[in-house]
């Protein structure tokens, strides 16, 4: 099914509960500075509960992108504005976080690069644009609209594109009855009415995607074992912060001591999940990495079946 870009049409805005005036703050310019601010948070207060009412979609979502990647397949955001650049945001911190291969997430901007830094107001228009930035989607990926409004036509053409293609879709909104709904096989509509700001969907809308955003990738990156109980294991140490912290996360998952964690790092090459699993095995590191690949990278499947 494909939903075209309806243009022309002012007051079909209006109807949309993102853009709606917010009759809790009509007063907002005439409140003391701690007055703003306290309305301001009062409405982001909002924005965790919205999404709390569709973590069931989104953990339905999550176990479709883990089994997606799994198999080869890759994870497309598209958005434009605010929601494009929070789904560049949150690809972004993938690959140091998790160690995540390169172009596994990957974040479709509106406008380009360009966008990221500088408001490119009518590219979130471009039907045309969304289906060209769509093109390299493949059958077993995961395209993920994200738009505040849920009528975006760029984010609409590459959920088309995501479908005609046999790629699992879905819409990350905080509009009640996106009009995009019906491409997406997963619709995360969060809730959040209207802004304390009218239409100013970068406040507790964008708060609600950034939450969105955070737990589907989150959750992805656990599922997909890149994670050791509640640690993160698969991140690579690029600098001396990052060191010291695999040090330290070394420490708390083992119990042991400094020292002893620096020799099982210096001994498996640096790499984190080796040290750990020979140090919760007693395998060596060779062993260790070999019961790593054959689990998919997840330390602990690695421990189960070294532990057979």
């Amino acid at each position: 099914m494909t939903v075209q870009p309806q243009t022309g049409e002012e007051s079909a805005w209006l109807k949309i509960s993102t853009e709606e005036r917010n009759t809790r703050t009509l007063d907002l310019d005439q409140r003391s500075t701690l007055g703003i601010l306290e309305a301001l948070n009062d409405e982001d207060r909002l924005a965790p509960e919205a999404v709390r009412r569709v973590l069931p979609t989104l953990a339905s979502l999550v176990d479709a992108a883990a089994a997606s990647v799994r198999n080869g397949g890759r994870v497309h955001y598209f958005g434009a504005g605010t929601s494009g650049r929070l789904g560049v945001l949150d690809a972004a911190e993938l690959r140091p976080t998790f160690n995540l291969p390169e172009g596994v997430v990957v974040a479709h901007q509106a406008g380009g690069d360009v966008a990221l830094t500088r408001a490119v107001e009518n590219a979130e228009d471009s039907w045309d644009d969304g289906v060209k930035a769509a093109a390299d989607v493949r059958a077993g990926d995961v395209v993920v609209g994200i738009a505040a409004s849920g009528r975006t036509p760029y984010v609409g053409a590459a959920l088309t594109v995501g479908r005609e293609r046999g790629a699992v879709t879905a819409l990350v909104t905080c509009a009640a009855n996106p009009e995009l709904a019906p491409l997406a096989d997963y619709v995360l509509a969060a809730e959040t009415g209207p802004e304390a700001l009218a239409g100013s969907t970068r406040l507790k809308a964008g708060t609600a995607q950034k939450l969105m955003l955070n737990g589907f990738s989150s959750a992805l990156m656990i599922r997909l074992g890149r994670t050791w109980s509640n640690l993160m294991v698969s991140m690579v140490a690029t600098n001396k912060k990052l060191h010291s912290r695999t040090v330290r996360i070394l420490m708390e998952a083992t119990g042991q001591p400094e020292n002893a964690c620096l020799s099982a790092l210096d001994a498996s090459d640096g790499e984190l999940k080796v040290a750990l699993t020979t140090m919760l095995t007693g395998a060596g590191p060779a062993r260790s990495r070999e019961a790593l690949e054959s689990a998919g990278g997840s330390v602990r499947t690695a421990v189960a079946n070294l532990a057979r």
